[in-house]
């Protein structure tokens, strides 16, 4: 039974070191998938919206007010707290997914190490138990 629950775990450790690398680009190419999608979406409401507002009241368009109008919507105080936040979130995201992957493979090392270490000691009792035998001989034979 023993060894069943250890071949088990060895195969879903060696499938899930095979695969580990494809669900992460998997996972981190759809998530910038759906970041395109999300601003392509906005874009769209962005260009209906104009031209909504473009028939309601045309608005002047000199170069120094599409400036200040530019210069408000990207701070660069709020461009990098932005940035910061995104960067915190990727790296709780990365220690997260290692974590994840981790658990799986220490537990199977973990098992692995116990039956070795039974093994071993296994074997120590078995030299022990036979030169106890020896020794009792000798002494009997004396």
């Amino acid at each position: 039974m023993k060894f069943k629950i250890l071949n088990l775990l060895t195969v879903s450790i060696v499938t899930l070191a095979v695969l580990a690398p494809g669900m992460i680009v998997f996972n981190l190419v759809w998530q910038k998938h759906i970041e395109l999608v999300k601003t392509q979406n906005l874009s769209c409401q962005i260009t209906k919206i104009n031209q909504s507002s473009e028939f309601l009241a045309p608005q002047p368009t000199s170069i120094n007010s599409l400036q200040f109008t530019v210069e408000n919507k990207l701070s660069p105080h709020n461009f990098f707290a932005q940035i910061k936040i995104i960067v915190k979130q990727y790296k709780i995201l990365t220690i997260f997914k290692w974590f994840v992957l981790s658990i799986p493979i220490l537990i199977g090392f973990g098992v692995i190490a116990y039956d070795r270490y039974l093994l071993h000691r296994a074997a120590v009792f078995k030299a022990q138990v036979e030169m106890l035998e020896r020794l009792w001989k000798q002494s009997i034979e004396q």
